[in-house]
């Protein structure tokens, strides 16, 4: 059998895009290749479940569109599918002079993008939420929080509800892009298809080297550390609390979520992780630190970085820095309330001079296309980036 279209990856944006697909072109065969036993097992199963409403990104971007787009389509999909979901408002808080001249900022950018929001001085703040501290903070109205494990099972059985194939353990070990099709080899049977598009994450490098495609770029795998909060002060604060983000570093900072599960994450930290896909502290695989060693990129992104490099290391190792982060704006913590450390890795795109690729990187031939790069918050963005994907691939 020759399907119509292959999709590595049964993450959120692999699933999406079939579900596009088939939204398409109904009635098209369309299998869905994933080589672990369960869909959403990497970034989209250990993120923090957040719904972004889009407020960090630049007015008019395509990350800006597709992440207002995405919320709003991933509300009406829980809707649509009776999965929980909540809409907790993210406070945006400024503890000092410097990151309330960046809050303004932001407010601008909220305004332009046409999210809903509200500024406070640090009295509302504190009626808000009594045991956050800050000089103000920003309040995003319409961020709330879902587990994006549960809207992956349901992507995976709207699809096969329809006639697709979602195949679990299913590594792909080899691609053959030829005149008529494309041939997927797994360890145990061989898969033709007629399109093949790649949503690989964490092997997004590895997979489009395999088909054959020129790579100037490294997936480096990014660790983030969560801890959960005691029981006890799972009630401590009802929004997501958020830092100021600092715009020269490329993640968002150490902040306090709410779960849909009722519990309260701390987290993440951002470090470079010496495996791709082991999530256990100190995790290591041999061959994905030779991979990054070799790479002339890791030296620029290190050099760059050797500051905030520290101090992330300090807090992966040390408790005390990591509860220091948090303190900053809920100086009530303690030591001990911190526990139950777990971790999420998140795929980022460097390329050989060492630049941070923040944007998406699609490479496409005529038979396939990888999606090498979808930037955060693409778990939100997940539907539209599927629709755009879909797009691309539906002749």
């Amino acid at each position: 059998m020759v399907y119509d279209y292959c999709v590595i990856g049964a993450g959120i944006v692999g699933l999406a895009t079939a579900r596009a697909i088939l939204d398409r072109q109904p009635g098209a065969t369309v299998i869905v290749l994933e080589k672990e036993a369960d869909v959403a097992a990497h970034q989209t199963g250990h993120n923090s479940g957040v719904i972004h409403a889009g407020i960090y990104y630049e007015p008019g971007s395509l990350k800006a569109d597709l992440c207002k787009q995405g919320a709003a389509a991933t509300k009406r999909f829980a809707d649509e599918h009776g999965i929980e979901y909540r809409v907790t408002g993210k406070l945006l808080v400024a503890t000092d002079d410097v990151e309330l001249a960046r809050m303004e900022k932001l407010t601008d950018r909220a305004r332009i993008n046409g999210i809903r929001h509200e500024r406070l001085g640090a009295a509302e703040l504190r009626d808000r939420e009594p045991l956050v501290s800050g000089v103000g903070a920003l309040l995003v109205k319409d961020t709330g929080i879902v587990d994006y494990r549960l809207v992956c099972r349901a992507l995976a059985q709207d699809i096969t509800d329809v006639g697709a194939e979602v195949r679990t353990g299913s590594e792909v070990v080899d691609v053959d892009e030829r005149d008529d099709c494309v041939t997927v080899a797994t360890p145990d049977t061989t898969v033709r298809a007629r399109t093949l598009i790649a949503c690989a994450g964490l092997q997004a490098d590895r997979i489009a080297r395999l088909a054959g495609l020129p790579v100037d770029f490294q997936i480096m795998p990014f660790r983030g550390e969560y801890y959960r909060l005691r029981p006890e002060k799972s009630s401590i604060v009802r929004h997501l609390i958020y830092p100021i983000p600092d715009p020269d570093l490329p993640f968002l900072g150490v902040h306090l979520s709410p779960t849909v599960g009722g519990d309260i994450t701390v987290g993440p930290n951002a470090v470079l992780g010496f495996a791709r896909e082991k999530y256990e502290p100190f995790g290591f695989d041999r061959r994905d630190v030779a991979e990054m060693l070799r790479f002339p990129g890791l030296r620029r992104v290190a050099a760059a970085n050797v500051r905030t490099g520290v101090r992330e290391m300090r807090n992966a190792i040390f408790k005390r820095g990591y509860l220091d982060e948090c303190r900053k704006y809920c100086p009530s913590l303690e030591l001990d309330d911190l526990q139950d450390r777990h971790a999420g890795i998140r795929a980022q795109a460097v390329l050989r001079d060492g630049t941070f690729v923040h944007d998406f990187l699609i490479r496409s031939t005529d038979r396939m296309v990888h999606v090498v790069n979808a930037p955060s918050p693409a778990a939100t963005s997940a539907l539209p980036i599927g629709r755009m994907i879909a797009e691309r691939a539906v002749t």
